[in-house]
């Protein structure tokens, strides 16, 4: 039986040249500057109360986005916009997704079959980001891989992470146009990013009763999220929502 990797895992590809010790560990995230009451759970609570307002109703993934402090994610330059229902920018053309959309999304999830049966099991997230979807997946799933394939993103999300202590939490820098086969079947994958068309990958490392979410691209330019459930028979899918997400791209840099 194949071992699953550690926190934090990384693909077997060369590194890039870093300073200091080999192998020494990383400082640990700056304190989010005082003054902007952000600590306070009333600022989370009133968010979760606009999401709530907004039509999700699973109260496990309203506890989990009030549980999870958004303005650690992102730069203290943007902490006073943390909790309004606005992507923001994390560095190298990427965006902390909308509060909205992290819960919509997630909430999909745990509409799979798998799911609602026995509680939502090994998830992949295609797009770590800042690391701020990892960290609610956390409080829902068993387990939660995650690829990123910008290395800067990926230790920034390490950094972000490490001082939470989530132990279900597994950090890969590799090329998410693959998924990640060692930790599949996967109860739940979710993308934070938008192809045109979804990878064989995905939908091969998903397992029956499982669900994808993930925009995608139409003809017309337009993103829409699509659901894909995978049953006995086969994969059914449905088209929702208008959303807005970076390009889904190849390769690690």
């Amino acid at each position: 039986m194949q071992r699953r990797p550690a926190f934090p895992a990384r693909l077997d590809m060369p590194q890039a040249p870093t300073k200091g010790v080999p192998g020494a560990a990383r400082p640990a995230q700056s304190p989010t500057p005082q003054g902007v009451g952000l600590d306070s759970a009333a600022v989370r609570t009133r968010m979760v109360q606009r999401l709530a307002a907004s039509g999700i109703g699973a109260a496990s993934v309203l506890n989990a986005m009030g549980a999870v402090e958004r303005h650690r994610f992102v730069d203290s330059a943007l902490v006073n916009q943390a909790y309004e229902d606005t992507s923001l920018p994390i560095g190298l053309g990427q965006t902390i997704s909308k509060p909205s959309v992290v819960a919509r999304m997630i909430e999909l999830l745990l509409g799979a079959d798998c799911a609602r049966a026995s509680g939502l099991g090994r998830v992949l997230e295609i797009g770590t980001g800042c690391g701020y979807q990892a960290a609610v997946l956390s409080r829902l799933a068993r387990e939660v891989y995650t690829i990123e394939r910008l290395r800067a993103l990926h230790e920034k999300a390490r950094d972000n992470l490490r001082p939470l202590r989530l132990a279900n939490v597994h950090l890969i820098l590799g090329d998410g146009m693959h998924g990640y086969a060692a930790g599949a079947p996967y109860a739940g994958i979710i993308a934070a990013a938008s192809g045109d068309s979804i990878p064989d990958e995905w939908c091969a490392q998903l397992a029956v009763g499982g669900r994808l979410v993930a925009p995608m691209a139409a003809a017309d330019g337009r993103q829409l999220l699509l659901v894909v459930d995978k049953t006995p028979h086969g994969l059914k899918q449905s088209v929702l929502e208008a959303v807005h997400f970076v390009p889904l791209k190849s390769g690690v840099v």
